[in-house]
């Protein structure tokens, strides 16, 4: 979204366009969290989470894999822990360019196939450095994708980390009470 900013200057009125980077308000059952996206860093991450939530695809799923000290992951399941089924193709793994997996960043969750990546995502609750990139050559070393991070909310985000969790059939570190995705709705999306 481009934004008009007009100043004063030594008598001079002046007028510059600036570019707010796009935002999203992610509401759940815990308080709102407030995410800024970097599309410059990574297009198609950026452009594919913001055409699910533009269609509603988050809208009650739950963070369902929590890890206090490292990571909240959501967005894929249902209360009922049944996955939801996913229209969008798989994404080309953007973690090449150079963001880091530290407290506050949002990157894509995704299985041992670094281009696996669809609606899953993550909030670090700290530096995770061996989630960063470091290789092309090897799977394993293709890090997870940062395309965004939290600019409100980080207090929700915590409170979601120190709930309860268990075992939900094969799944671990589920909340016991499920921490709902009631919506993500698009603040500004250029």
């Amino acid at each position: 979204m481009w934004k008009k900013i007009s100043a004063l200057a030594t008598g001079l009125l002046v007028s510059f366009a600036i570019c707010a980077a796009p935002s999203v308000e992610i509401t759940t059952n815990m308080g709102k969290i407030t995410l800024e996206l970097f599309p410059e860093k990574a297009p198609k991450t950026v452009e594919m989470f913001l055409y699910n939530a533009k269609h509603g695809f988050y809208e009650a799923t739950i963070f369902h894999r929590v890890i206090d000290g490292f990571m909240i992951q959501g967005g894929g399941f249902s209360r009922a822990m049944e996955e939801k089924k996913v229209l969008t193709p798989a994404l080309q793994n953007e973690a090449t360019n150079g963001l880091a997996n530290d407290r506050g960043t949002v990157a894509m969750a995704r299985t041992a196939d670094p281009h696996s990546a669809r609606v899953q995502f993550f909030v670090n609750l700290k530096n995770n450095d061996f989630l960063n990139h470091k290789t092309t050559a090897d799977p394993r070393g293709w890090g997870y994708t940062v395309f965004g991070k939290v600019t409100q909310g980080m207090d929700v985000v915590d409170k979601i980390a120190r709930v309860p969790t268990g075992n939900a059939g094969y799944y671990e570190n589920v909340p016991t009470t499920p921490v709902v995705i009631q919506n993500v709705k698009i603040i500004s999306d250029k």
